[in-house]
């Protein structure tokens, strides 16, 4: 009787020691992992993009990059679209403070192949022409060659991962810079608690705004914004992965892996956008000018050189 007690006992202790084991394993895996994605330890190889090819550049102990993100007007079931929302960010990890610049969907811009267009039909026509991934590249080389700024990652989302996004966290505070009529309804200057489904027709909200494009995208930082508070809230950077899986659904086009985005979740955990990020809009002179690609004239936006030049200077050099 003692013998085969002592037999189940040691079995107990084998099937102990085997979990224990497992235990340990995935608490190391887990460690590892985390090592792994505090962006000191991330980002130490980071892709530029250039021409539709990417490159590795060697990181610094601080590191620094460039971010464009895009918004599309792509609704369900459409494959192609219009690049509708451009915000290029500069991201200082070091400093822990984020530079960002909006730019006019009607600016006009060079396309090589078909001659002058607006920036928001780059694009629509390379993707209809080329495929989705050749229309991102060459959105991402037109910002590129406006700007001068090299661009390491870029994310573009459809509107509805922004709605995704917002409805997953159980909403947003933000505030609303001017009254904005949304359908029937008119929504007070101030701040809110919204919903996904109201902060996404804020953000798309420009025909009754005093200043069109411009009041929009400021629309557009405000709502990014109150993501950004709530997303970052202790409480919710456990739930970074399942945040950013929740827009990956809606991803039109990215370099960045989630692995990336957590990582830089992580970094801004303790990020004040209203402290800790400075924006600027990027004004040009609307003209009626000839559009090589549409054969007409139309309504487009001239940026001044110089004046984007100091603004880079400025903006996107660490």
């Amino acid at each position: 009787m003692e013998r085969k007690r002592k037999k189940k006992r040691s079995k107990w202790k084998i099937v102990s020691y085997s979990l224990l084991g497992i235990i340990i394993v995935a608490i190391a895996a887990v460690g590892y992992e985390y090592y792994q994605l505090q962006p000191k330890n991330h980002f130490k190889n980071i892709p530029v993009v250039n021409a539709g090819k990417t490159e590795q550049k060697t990181n610094s102990e601080n590191p620094s990059f460039n971010i464009l993100f895009m918004g599309s007007d792509t609704r369900p079931g459409e494959k192609i679209g219009h690049s509708d929302t451009m915000m290029l960010a500069h991201v200082d990890l070091g400093k822990n403070q984020i530079n960002a610049i909006s730019i006019p969907r009607d600016t006009r811009v060079h396309l090589d192949g078909y001659g002058y267009t607006k920036l928001t039909s780059v694009q629509y026509i390379l993707q209809a022409t080329k495929g989705p991934k050749q229309g991102m590249e060459g959105a991402v080389k037109a910002i590129t060659d406006l700007t001068g700024v090299p661009i390491n990652y870029y994310v573009e989302t459809n509107f509805t991962g922004l709605q995704s996004m917002i409805d997953t966290m159980g909403g947003i505070n933000m505030y609303v810079p001017t009254d904005v009529k949304v359908g029937n309804e008119v929504i007070t200057a101030g701040p809110h608690f919204l919903d996904g489904k109201t902060v996404l027709a804020l953000s798309r909200e420009r025909h009754s705004l005093a200043n069109g494009d411009y009041g929009r995208q400021q629309l557009q930082l405000e709502a990014l914004k109150g993501i950004s508070k709530e997303a970052l809230k202790p409480s919710n950077v456990s739930k970074l992965p399942t945040l950013v899986q929740s827009v990956s659904k809606y991803m039109i086009g990215t370099n960045m892996s989630t692995s990336d985005m957590v990582s830089l979740g992580l970094a801004m955990k303790d990020f004040d956008p209203n402290k800790q990020l400075k924006y600027k809009q990027v004004y040009g002179v609307g003209q009626t000018m000839y559009d090589d690609v549409l054969k007409a004239n139309n309504s487009q936006i001239v940026i001044d050189q110089q004046k984007m030049k100091s603004l880079i200077a400025e903006y996107f050099q660490s």
